[in-house]
């Protein structure tokens, strides 16, 4: 008997295999249109260059010319892509610069530069020569250093730094050079702050674990060892070892012998405290985050957000906020397209904002988690929003004759983000939304929180589609169409969020594919510092009873809507991948692809490397019955004797697989079959009481879309 395979759209994830029946359970690189799946399409790369390291935000937009331009903010740098091409506008920091510095070779590819003052460098930092002129003897020529990129590798002292060159150069000191800097994004990766002050002064950082000595007599001064109750909760030889609390003793230990309970490898009196001996029975803690007076804690709650751009375009200029720091301004000029970003000055400019929208149609600039007093860094107040006057970028005091304001919210202990909305400016703080419309003078904005506990988990989470608002929050996924906030059913929900890496969830970026209907957002799993994940939601296929959700493997950190560009423009970085544009010496911090979706079947590179792109959907498992075919209990088991495949599209060969068990906790067995464009049956020898049929490629040049499989499906016996 032929039974239809008719499953609805969308991944199941929150039930087993087995109670997700008539359900699709499994996908990658698919994705659902009009209730059926298909692979999603392939990407071609747009330029060669790889651009230094990963992206934090996209923006495109079109000058009074016409001319249409992308740019994309890394954690380095700044570029404008034009015609193929793509350029550095990275912003300088000219209160940085270094006049009359000097060069020390060692005979190495490493040399040193040596400032007149404080330099104020970091590793990592990128640094422009300028005026070279080279100390004689190296070997080298000054137009090999001349307008050369750098990134500092150490900072000796606060007047020298290292740098390293793709040839050595013989010893030699002098020379002289100018200093430049490039303005700091901030760090790669999110992370914690460590040493004084960042934890519980003068307490545990962990929950305080305990045991007694059960020494068979007592710890003496000096020894090296001792036998305890119980050692299992305390740091172990491969974690270093740690520290125990005995009295007023601090004892570092090397070695944890679980076996026998007892530590060594002591080193007795650490910290300052003094070696003494302790009585059998005493109580002894693990110390090893204990934080004291003038010790440096070694766990934190202090996160270090990473460097983060939000670009957007002011008439035909571009517009560009680094995230806790300044307002860059951009301005368009072909074929000089090379002329750096420049901060935007003025006595009453915001210096120091975690987030930026322009407000429309009105023309307001809006800084979000801004300074309280104008011009003063110190006085950033994360829950702070301050707007420029009407059509001006430079003017932020108001005044009574200007529209310039500022407003404080009180929900929540940081505002991450906001969105430019249809009728309203967006705003999330970590705990709660808010609305934000222009009513004209006096007050020029009225605030009203429409959402609590609705937080949002990233600057770029948030997107706009047809009127409603979609965010990805700590720990769901939200809308708010106008008039309240509703959290989103969600069938993936579970596997998203315990897949997170929340250490590194600032990275979120949600990208619109207005071409089919999608929301996706980009995000670091549980085994990765950097975007490699993505869930998708489909806006318009999606009804009340069925919200149809996908994962992928797709990973882009950035990514811009089609419109200004036919196809949607994206970012991949790959950490282990050496950037090639600018030419930094030394550089080392990974690279980003810039890709063009929805191009083709395949990833295809600019050197004319192809790789295929392995999309597949995965069904629930299926029983059967005698009366009902698959709608069964699981009474009977079931031989299939034939698959009938049916493709709505079809480029190439595609892959068939009937994997089949006999309990729902049994092992899988997967059978795969080779489908052809002109297969119209495919005979099997399968019996199982369960089955469940996936559909995917292999190699490049295939794509497939979905429709009515069916299965000839006999009933057996009742084993």
């Amino acid at each position: 008997m032929l039974h239809k395979i008719r499953l609805e759209p969308g991944l199941d994830k929150q039930s087993s295999d087995t109670g997700a029946e008539f359900k699709w359970v499994n996908a990658d690189y698919a994705r659902f249109r009009y209730g059926f799946p298909e692979k999603v399409g392939g990407w071609q790369q747009l330029v060669s260059s790889k651009l230094i390291g990963a992206g934090r935000d996209q923006h495109t937009w079109v000058d009074l010319a016409g001319n249409r331009y992308a740019a994309i903010g890394t954690d380095k740098c700044l570029y404008i892509y034009y015609e193929g091409a793509v350029y550095d506008i990275t912003p300088l920091d000219t209160g940085r610069e270094q006049a009359s510095a000097t060069f020390t070779f060692d005979g190495t590819t490493t040399f040193t530069i040596t400032t007149s003052t404080a330099h104020g460098a970091e590793v990592g930092d990128i640094i422009l020569l300028d005026a070279v002129t080279l100390p004689t003897g190296t070997g080298l020529t000054d137009s090999d250093f001349e307008d050369a990129l750098f990134e500092v590798k150490s900072v000796p002292s606060a007047t020298t730094m290292t740098c390293e060159f793709t040839s050595a150069g013989s010893a030699a000191t002098g020379g002289s050079t100018t200093v430049k800097f490039y303005y700091v994004i901030g760090p790669i990766s999110q992370g914690y702050g460590y040493g004084w002050g960042t934890n519980t002064f003068g307490g545990y950082t962990t929950p305080i674990t305990s045991t007694t000595i059960n020494n068979g007599g007592v710890l003496g001064a000096g020894a090296s060892s001792c036998i305890f109750t119980s050692t299992a909760a305390f740091p172990s030889t491969a974690a270093g070892g740690g520290t125990i609390l005995i009295e007023n003793e601090l004892i570092d230990y090397t070695t944890n012998d679980t076996g026998t309970n007892t530590l060594s490898g002591f080193t007795r009196g650490a910290g300052g405290t003094t070696d003494a001996e302790h009585p059998d029975g005493t109580l002894t803690r693990d110390a090893t985050n204990f934080v004291g007076w003038g010790s440096a804690s070694t766990s934190s709650n202090i996160v270090i957000e990473p460097g983060q751009w939000r670009l957007i375009n002011y008439g035909e200029n571009l517009i560009a906020l680094i995230h806790n720091k300044k307002i860059f301004e951009w301005t368009p000029s072909i074929p000089n397209l090379e002329v750096r970003a420049v901060a935007i000055t003025g006595t009453e400019v915001p210096t120091a904002s975690r987030d930026l929208v322009l407000s429309t149609p009105d023309r307001h600039l809006v800084c979000i988690g801004t300074e309280t007093t104008l011009q003063t860094e110190s006085t950033q107040d994360d829950m702070f929003v301050r707007w420029s006057n009407q059509n001006s970028t430079t003017e932020w005091v108001p005044t009574a004759t200007n529209t310039a304001g500022s407003q404080r919210l009180t929900d929540g202990s940081k505002l991450i983000g906001g969105i430019v909305g249809k009728t309203a400016v967006y705003l999330w703080s970590d705990t709660a939304m808010y609305t934000m419309k222009f009513i004209g003078p006096p007050l020029t904005f009225g605030f009203q929180q429409v959402g609590t506990n609705c937080g949002m988990s990233s600057q770029h989470a948030a997107a706009e589609v047809d009127g409603i608002a979609y965010w990805m929050g700590p720990t769901g996924f939200y809308r708010f169409n106008g008039g309240r906030v509703e959290m989103m059913s969600c069938l993936v929900e579970d596997y998203v969020f315990e897949d997170i890496n929340s250490s590194a969830n600032q990275q979120i970026h949600v990208a619109v594919n207005a071409l089919f209907g999608e929301i996706t957002w980009f995000y670091p799993s549980s085994g990765s510092d950097y975007v490699d994940r993505s869930v998708t939601y489909n806006y318009l296929d999606s009804t009340p009873q069925n919200q149809i959700w996908t994962v992928s493997s797709l990973a882009r950190s950035t990514w811009t809507i089609e419109g200004v560009f036919s196809k949607p423009y994206a970012t991949e970085f790959k950490s282990g991948v050496a950037p090639t544009y600018p030419t930094v010496f030394g550089i080392s911090n990974g690279a980003s692809y810039y890709w063009e979706q929805e191009k083709g079947t395949d990833e295809v590179f600019t050197d004319g490397t192809t790789n295929a792109i392995a999309g597949f959907v995965e069904s629930g498992d299926y029983d059967i019955s005698r009366e009902e075919g698959l709608q069964g209990q699981g009474e009977y088991m079931m031989r299939i004797s034939r698959i009938i495949p049916d493709y709505g599209a079809q480029t190439g060969d595609s892959k068939v697989y009937l994997n089949t068990k006999a309990f729902p906790n049994s092992a899988s067995v997967s059978t795969s079959y080779t489908s052809t464009t002109a297969t119209t049956q495919i005979f099997t020898r399968k019996r199982a009481r369960q089955i469940a049929i996936k559909v995917g490629n292999v190699s490049t040049g295939q794509s497939w879309r979905m429709g009515t499989f069916r299965l000839d499906i006999h009933a057996g016996g009742r084993r």
